[in-house]
C-alpha cells in the first residue's frame, strides 16, 4: 500500500519564484508509493494567500482531484510575528478567478489534526514551509505527536552555516523558529532533511533545458522546465559574489517527498536539536548534540548527514518527465 501523506507547503512556483515547492507537490503526485491525502498551505516563500492561490493552480494543473486531495489555507503570519503584513501580488492575484479554492470554513491546523486523528498511524506529514501549521495543529491537540505515523520536515541546518548575517538560520526555520523548537519539543517521531544533504542535489541548467524540449505545451514537464530556467537565471542575480556563477539550483523540498518512499535515499543520525528563538543574531540556528559525549541527552529527531544524489535526481527526474 503507497504511505499516505499530508504535504504541508508555501508554494511559490509560477510566480516568477523559487520552484522546488511546485516539483515536490508534482513529485508526491507522480510517485505511485505515495498517496496525497491532502494539501495544506503556509506564510514562507510568499504570503499565505499566494500560495495558496498557486497551489490551487498546481494542482489543477497536475491534473490532482479536488474530491481526494482537498487543499487547506493555513497560517498567514508566524507564531510570534503576528504583525507581518503580506500582500498578494497583481500578477498572483488575476489566477485567484481560475484557481482552485480551498476548502471553505477550515483552516490547515484544524485540517491536519481531524484527519491524522481519523487515521492514527497512518499519516506522514510532509512540512516543505515554516511549521507554524504543524505547531498550532500540536497545540490544539497534543495527541497528535502519537497518532502521526512521521513528520518529514525539509528544514535546519545542523551542520554548517548559512551565507548571510541577514538570515542566521535556514529559512523554513529562521521564518518562524518558535513554531520549529514547538515540534522539536513535541515528542513526535520526526525526520529532518536539512541543507546539509539537499544543497548536494541540483537541477542544472541542462536539466532545464531538456525538461522544456518536451512537444507538449501544456504539460508539466515544459512548464516546470521553463519555471527552473527562469529561477537558475534569477539566482544568478541574487548571488552576484557567488562563484563559481550559479548554472543549477538546489531541489530541498523534493529531497525530502522522496525520502518518505526511499528512506534509503539519505543516511541518518539521531541527535538531540534544540534551536535559536528571539531576535538576535543567531535566529533560527541549529544547536546540536551530536551524541559524541558520555551521558548526552536524549535524541529528539533523526537527521539526514548523507545523500546518494545520483539515485535521487535520477529518480526525480524521471517521474518529473513523465508528468
Amino acid at each position: 500500500m503507497p504511505t499516505r501523506i499530508i504535504l504541508d507547503t508555501d508554494l511559490s512556483m509560477g510566480a516568477g519564484a523559487d520552484v522546488d515547492d511546485g516539483f515536490a507537490l508534482a513529485l508526491a503526485h507522480a510517485d505511485p508509493e505515495l498517496q496525497l491525502d491532502m494539501v495544506t498551505t503556509v506564510n514562507g516563500n510568499t504570503d499565505v494567500e499566494s500560495a495558496t492561490i498557486l497551489t490551487g493552480v498546481l494542482m489543477d494543473r497536475l491534473g490532482i482531484p479536488a474530491t481526494t486531495t482537498p487543499l487547506y489555507k493555513g497560517a498567514a503570519t508566524p507564531l510570534i510575528h503576528t504583525d507581518l503584513k503580506r500582500t498578494v501580488a497583481p500578477h498572483v492575484e488575476a489566477l485567484r478567478a481560475t484557481a482552485r479554492p480551498p476548502v471553505a470554513g477550515h483552516y490547515a491546523a484544524h485540517a491536519i489534526v481531524e484527519h491524522v486523528m481519523a487515521n492514527p498511524g497512518e499519516i506522514t506529514l510532509v512540512c516543505i514551509g515554516p511549521l507554524t501549521n504543524v505547531a498550532l495543529a500540536l497545540v490544539m491537540e497534543p495527541r497528535l505527536a502519537g497518532a502521526l505515523k512521521e513528520l518529514v520536515i525539509m528544514g535546519g541546518v545542523f551542520f554548517g552555516t548559512m551565507y548571510s548575517w541577514n538570515k542566521p538560520g535556514e529559512f523554513n526555520v529562521f521564518t518562524d523558529p518558535e513554531a520549529a523548537r514547538a515540534v522539536l519539543r513535541s515528542g513526535a517521531s520526526q525526520r529532518w532533511i536539512g541543507l546539509d544533504v539537499t544543497l548536494q542535489v541540483r537541477m542544472t541548467t541542462a536539466d532545464a533545458d531538456a525538461l522544456k524540449a518536451v512537444e507538449d505545451e501544456k504539460s508539466f514537464s515544459r512548464f516546470a522546465g521553463e519555471a527552473a530556467a527562469t529561477y537558475i537565471a534569477y539566482q544568478t542575480q541574487r548571488f552576484p559574489g557567488r562563484i563559481p556563477r550559479m548554472t543549477s539550483v538546489p531541489m530541498h523540498d523534493p529531497l525530502a517527498v522522496a525520502v518518505v518512499s526511499r528512506p534509503e535515499l539519505c543516511e541518518y543520525k539521531e541527535l538531540a536539536v534544540n534551536i535559536e528563538t528571539g531576535e538576535g543574531v543567531t535566529r533560527g540556528i541549529m544547536v546540536c548534540d551530536r551524541q559524541e559525549v558520555p551521558n548526552p541527552p536524549a535524541p529528539n529527531c533523526r537527521v539526514a548527514v548523507g545523500v546518494n544524489a545520483d539515485a535521487f535526481r535520477e529518480r526525480f527526474l524521471s517521474f518529473i518527465r513523465g508528468l
